[in-house]
């Protein structure tokens, strides 16, 4: 079995390095190593890495590092699947919404500084694709759940309230400190992009935190179950 962990790809080089490093530790949890693709930007691309493996008889796992459902998970990972022509690709579900996930953003809020009272919102990078915002909502509620407190979905891009909007917002129904908690993998445009949005405190991507890995490795196991013994 080859897993490969698929992100979007950033010209960020810190951002590519917390990819990798999150690989390293699925891979730790695995014992054995996981491949790295990228949908966007960089390379190697998911049909380079399966189409290099088409023939070595060995099904593939691929794990759309993506924390919502979206055009890349639906329709790009497929393609490039389809694309590569290897014969025995499983696709996982994306990694949100997942109450452990959740758990993530609440260590890294915790991490910033942030307090009880502080208003927060959950900021992801956007998609025009309504499962994907109501994937967003749904993992807002799940954090709200955690922290007990309101938590308001926003967008980086696509979608809406933007993440500045909804900081201004709360602001001017009169929030002492507003936090911003990055629903992000990895450092990049988008990471910069709530760092600027006028927010006390952004909190840092999700990363390669053990929780994040545990969820993925846990995909690779739940698909592993489901591929016929040869």
């Amino acid at each position: 079995m080859i897993p490969i962990l698929v992100a979007h790809g950033t010209r960020t080089p810190h951002g590519v390095v917390m990819i990798g490093e999150l690989a390293e530790r699925v891979g730790a949890l695995l014992a054995q190593p996981v491949r790295v693709a990228f949908i966007d930007v960089l390379g190697p691309s998911p049909a380079e890495i399966l189409a290099a493996e088409a023939q070595s008889g060995r099904p593939a796992v691929l794990i759309p590092a993506f924390l919502a459902r979206g055009y890349h998970v639906g329709v790009d990972v497929p393609v490039q699947v389809a694309a590569s022509g290897h014969p025995d690709v499983t696709i996982t579900p994306a990694l949100g919404p997942d109450p452990r996930v959740a758990e993530v953003v609440a260590d890294r809020l915790t991490e910033s500084g942030w307090r009880p009272s502080d208003a927060v919102v959950l900021a992801a990078a956007g998609s025009s694709d309504p499962l994907a915002q109501s994937d967003v909502e749904q993992a807002a509620q799940m954090l709200s759940g955690l922290i007990g407190s309101p938590v308001t979905a926003a967008f980086a891009a696509t979608g809406g309230p933007s993440v500045g909007d909804a900081v201004t917002t709360l602001r001017n129904q009169g929030a002492g400190r507003v936090v911003v908690a990055s629903y992000l993998l990895a450092d990049g445009f988008f990471q910069r992009r709530l760092r600027n949005s006028g927010a006390d405190l952004v909190t840092e991507p999700l990363g390669a935190h053990a929780g994040i890995a545990r969820v993925i490795a846990d995909r690779v196991i739940t698909a592993c179950t489901r591929i016929p013994v040869r």
